[in-house]
């Protein structure tokens, strides 16, 4: 018998996560804060539940997509989800949150007899269509090998450690991204303002030590000014000042990086709004006074 797994946040991310889990023939119950989000899933043979409790209630199972930590504990102990849960079930978090939310969720779990595996994940929207995800898992080893299969419907899992190390993980992941994304902006407005043409640039530089994945997609966004979201920039500086609180929490207190890269996020949401976190290039622009007729 397929097994049955509940799926708990069907937004950007988590339906086509879901909708991989289905395709890959397990069977999903999907709920959303939003139903019609979660009734999109109905066409691919999900069923829909009404409550956390009730998609979560006869699921071996649990997967978790929500916006953070606070979220992820209300639907978990306030919610009814937890208490729902017959004693074994597992649940995988892929939510982005605090290593040290991720701890206390898994103790708080095992005390009802529940495993916890933490697994957030990198890729974006594209990612989670395509199954592509990096995911970065936490917990016992045990608990990973159980999850591995379903992971596997979503991307490319890899387990990093014990309880909270794969929000650790992606908290590595996202200090990379970020102040990858503020260094090819601020290369590429210095080409522009010395006269270089940055479509080129960015051209002369593929293939060399500078190549990266940002230089690829996020470079050809601020060269052809699309800052449409793909990747939330308010997600990212959740993300950086996640990273700082772990740094604090570590006795790690000088995270320059991390905190301009934060900076910058900030001043681009309260000035431009949530654009695509490429829309750094905006804010640095707004920092040298340039304007959009300089673009």
């Amino acid at each position: 018998m397929s097994l049955h797994i509940g799926f708990l946040g069907t937004g950007l991310m988590g339906a086509p996560q879901a909708r991989n889990i289905r395709k890959a023939g397990f069977n999903v119950t999907a709920w959303n804060r939003s139903r019609a989000k979660a009734e999109a899933l109905v066409a691919d043979g999900a069923t829909v539940a009404d409550t956390p409790a009730d998609a979560v209630r006869d699921a071996d199972i649990v997967v978790i997509m929500l916006e953070n930590g606070p979220i992820v504990t209300d639907v978990m102990f306030t919610r009814g989800a937890c208490a729902a849960m017959r004693p074994g079930t597992l649940v995988v978090d892929m939510s982005s949150i605090k290593p040290f939310e991720a701890q206390d969720h898994a103790r708080r779990l095992a005390a009802s007899g529940i495993r916890h595996v933490d697994a957030p994940v990198s890729g974006g929207t594209v990612g989670a269509t395509e199954g592509t995800l990096a995911i970065m898992a936490g917990g016992e080893a045990a608990d990973y090998a159980r999850a591995e299969p379903v992971l596997r419907t979503m991307g490319r899992p890899v387990h990093v450690g014990p309880s909270g190390s794969g929000q650790l993980a992606k908290l590595a992941n996202q200090i990379i991204v970020g102040v990858t994304i503020g260094a090819v902006a601020e290369a590429l407005l210095l080409a522009r303002r010395g006269g270089a043409d940055p479509a080129r640039v960015r051209e002369a530089l593929r293939g060399g030590f500078a190549e990266s994945r940002v230089l690829e997609l996020h470079g050809l966004r601020m060269v052809e000014r699309d800052f449409a979201t793909k990747g939330r920039s308010v997600t990212h500086l959740k993300d950086l000042d996640n990273a700082i609180d772990a740094a604090n929490r570590l006795d790690l207190t000088e995270t320059p990086f991390s905190a301009l890269t934060a900076d910058l996020f900030r001043g681009l949401l309260a000035n431009a709004g949530d654009l695509d976190h490429a829309g750094l290039l905006v804010e640095l622009e707004r920092r040298n006074t340039l304007r959009g007729d300089a673009a």
